[in-house]
């Protein structure tokens, strides 16, 4: 363990604190109008924990195998833990949006799995470091919503439309930049396949 770890573990312990304060901000003795700032907060910690993470392991030079598995996981726990809390309460997104992410997520992480063992490294794409940094972009901008509702500015239906155009938006780049991944990757994803046979 080295301190770039510690950062990555520090988004995957504080994002179950999300659909806690959104779901349930009267535990918390939070007003509706303060809920949307506990939530930016949250994701603004597990955002900059991501890039700090990364810079420290360059940095001093401690990019380890460790890391190179913790970190994907927990950007992947980060996002979708964030997208299936928008299925529930005032967003209300269509739960199958959230598994076109999730089965896209499973889907890579097992193919990783599966050429490692075989002795392949697949190589990461920049449409999936771009498919992150979407899905945050998103995050922030749909909880940023919540703010303008909460004043009565914007209605519940203009919220929950925004939001699914931005979700659905989500799950399109996402399922994209998984063929694109597949097709990067093409010639390793074959030898694998030879070495089953």
């Amino acid at each position: 363990m080295n301190i770039a770890h510690y950062f990555t573990f520090l988004r995957v312990f504080l994002i179950p604190f999300f659909p806690l304060v959104y779901l349930h901000r009267e535990w918390f003795h939070l007003s509706f109008k303060a809920m949307p700032y506990v939530l930016i907060l949250i994701l603004l910690i597990c955002e900059a924990s991501d890039v700090i993470d990364g810079v420290l392991a360059r940095k001093r030079k401690i990019v380890s195998d460790l890391g190179k598995i913790i970190d994907p996981m927990a950007d992947v726990i980060t996002h979708i833990s964030v997208f299936f809390t928008f299925t529930q309460g005032l967003v209300d997104a269509p739960l199958l949006i959230v598994f076109i992410l999730l089965y896209r997520e499973l889907v890579i992480s097992a193919l990783r799995t599966l050429c490692a063992l075989k002795g392949v490294a697949l190589a990461a794409k920049k449409s999936g470091k771009i498919k992150a940094i979407s899905q945050a972009v998103i995050s922030f901008a749909i909880v940023i919503m919540l703010i303008p509702y909460s004043w009565g500015v914007i209605s519940l239906e203009f919220l929950q439309t925004a939001s699914l155009i931005l979700l659905s938006v989500a799950a399109i780049y996402s399922a994209l930049s998984a063929v694109d991944y597949f097709y990067a990757n093409r010639r390793y994803l074959k030898e694998v396949v030879k070495k089953q046979e």
